[in-house]
């Protein structure tokens, strides 16, 4: 069956994201401190074998292999140059897996840097940047963007601008969030009332967090404030919260929150109001599994 429009999906029910990529990456033999974009083009079949373990955990939807993809962030491993192959090869193993009746989201992260004068960044550049990822995305099939674990509401906005200038297909975007005094912030102090008010006008179609370091707890609170500013705007509600708080074992990050764990919170987060749900760091089909299953089990409870 054919996919009906993406927008048009999350009208009606949940939409189901992925989990983590680069640890899936790494038990398939990737190697770690690599570029995770290379694999693209030098091992697409480990590539598709993590976007189908999401599938069929049950997830509607992919995000592609390219969330350091931009030409900037490319530059410190010296593929710079490669920035379009290594998005278009991203998109199109993520649309071989998803087939017809599924989606495919093309992933777009931070660059690592910050705009001027902050940072050392021109904003032509960073927004060239970024239209090359996503034009190279978007003629790899993709269904929408994600624009995600941002800190920096600048970023934000010139990457939904990129987007936009190249692609008429739906935007998400997603920030990292911390603890913070009443309602979790940003590394760079933004609230979801910051993002909301700065990102609404520029026709976003989902919002919300990803990433970050809270528990599941702060995860709950945080879908519950982001429901509150987002509400009467018309836009989806967006959580992919990690795997609860790391451990920090033998100099790594560890997470070691069970998929019953997650799963129970990502019901609260749907009960919030969260419209699209996904995983990251520390989740895995495991934890995507379990929590559609809990999803399914159990009625929204407004």
């Amino acid at each position: 069956m054919m996919r009906e429009p993406l927008e048009k999906r999350l009208e009606k029910k949940v939409l189901f994201v992925d989990g983590a990529m680069g640890t899936q990456l790494f038990e398939r033999g990737a190697a770690a401190g690599k570029c995770n974009e290379k694999i693209n083009l030098d091992r697409p079949d480990i590539v598709q074998s993590v976007h189908q373990a999401y599938f069929d955990a049950g997830c509607d939807a992919v995000l592609s292999n390219s969330f350091g993809g931009s030409a900037i962030s490319l530059a410190r491993h010296g593929l710079a140059g490669q920035a379009y192959a290594l998005n278009l090869a991203a998109a199109k193993i993520a649309r071989k897996a998803a087939g017809d009746d599924r989606y495919v989201l093309g992933d777009i992260g931070p660059v690592g840097d910050f705009l001027e004068p902050l940072g050392m960044l021109k904003e032509a550049d960073l927004f060239a940047a970024f239209a090359e990822q996503a034009k190279a995305l978007e003629e790899g099939g993709v269904d929408g963007f994600i624009i995600e674990t941002m800190a920096a509401l600048e970023e934000v906005e010139v990457a939904v601008k990129a987007v936009k200038s190249v692609s008429r297909k739906p935007v998400l975007a997603s920030m990292a969030f911390d603890p913070a005094p009443e309602v979790a912030r940003t590394m760079m102090g933004v609230s979801p009332q910051m993002m909301v008010d700065q990102l609404a006008p520029l026709g976003i179609c989902a919002m919300g967090f990803n990433c970050g370091t809270l528990d599941m707890d702060g995860y709950v609170a945080l879908a519950k404030a982001f429901a509150a500013v987002l509400k009467g705007t018309g836009i989806f509600l967006l959580a992919e919260p990690n795997a609860g708080r790391p451990e920090l074992r033998d100099d790594k990050a560890v997470y070691t929150l069970s998929a019953e764990a997650y799963a129970e919170a990502m019901v609260k987060i749907r009960d919030a109001g969260a419209k699209i749900l996904g995983g990251c760091c520390g989740t895995s089909p495991a934890h995507l599994s379990e929590a559609i299953r809990k999803n399914k089990q159990t009625t929204v409870h407004a």
